[in-house]
């Protein structure tokens, strides 16, 4: 499936979401991988992951850049060759990058009623707004899942607990929109959060506050 959509977010944000219809062998066809990333695509075990992994790189050339602009860092966070910020994701069917010259970080996930097993571990203060028995429960979960992953991609550092250091401010889901607030070691960070929902999918987005 070609591009599932393509927006701006102010003057300097551009968001690319890929729907992943494709097989392997279609991607893998369409894009020219760096080295590097050859091998990490033959080292995956997942065809699913590999699917992903491909149509990042579609998504990549949407926007103008090539996986040759494309590097990562020793704590595994991608880095554009111009200097502006990307934050890459993938779920099932669905990848999305987020490019910025602000610091950002994006998560998609797939809206599953597991999550709800695994709260405790990423839930905190956010008990105090979220209602277990509403119909909404699974979609609030898993827009603060998200929210914590995009800004862990973010900061990016050893030692960050989603429940202990990351606080989601109260929302609804009609909001498409929050805070959050990470609080590790002398950091003491603010960021606005963006959401939507795609079929069954979360897309997550946070920028840091100045």
């Amino acid at each position: 499936m070609p591009l599932h959509e393509s927006k701006s977010c102010g003057l300097d944000t551009e968001i690319h979401v890929w729907k992943i219809t494709e097989t392997f062998e279609d991607l893998f066809d369409q894009v020219l991988l760096n080295d590097t990333n050859l091998i990490r695509l033959n080292n995956m075990k997942s065809e699913m992951h590999q699917r992903g992994f491909l149509s990042v790189r579609m998504l990549l050339q949407s926007a103008g850049y090539s996986d040759h602009d494309l590097y990562y860092d020793e704590f595994g966070k991608p880095h554009l060759s111009d200097g502006r910020h990307i934050s890459i994701t993938h779920s099932f069917g669905f990848s999305a990058i987020i490019i910025s010259n602000e610091k950002t970080g994006i998560d998609i996930e797939m809206q599953r009623d597991k999550i709800s097993l695994i709260a405790d571990k990423f839930v905190d203060t956010e008990f105090d707004f979220l209602e277990r028995e509403a119909s909404d429960y699974i979609r609030k979960l898993t827009v603060i899942w998200g929210v914590k992953e995009a800004i862990f991609k973010i900061q990016n550092e050893v030692g960050i607990s989603f429940k202990d250091h990351i606080s989601v401010f109260p929302f609804e889901i009609n909001d498409y929109k929050t805070s959050a607030l990470l609080t590790f070691a002398n950091l003491n960070k603010e960021f606005s959060i963006q959401f939507e929902e795609i079929e069954n999918f979360t897309l997550v987005y946070a920028f840091e506050k100045n």
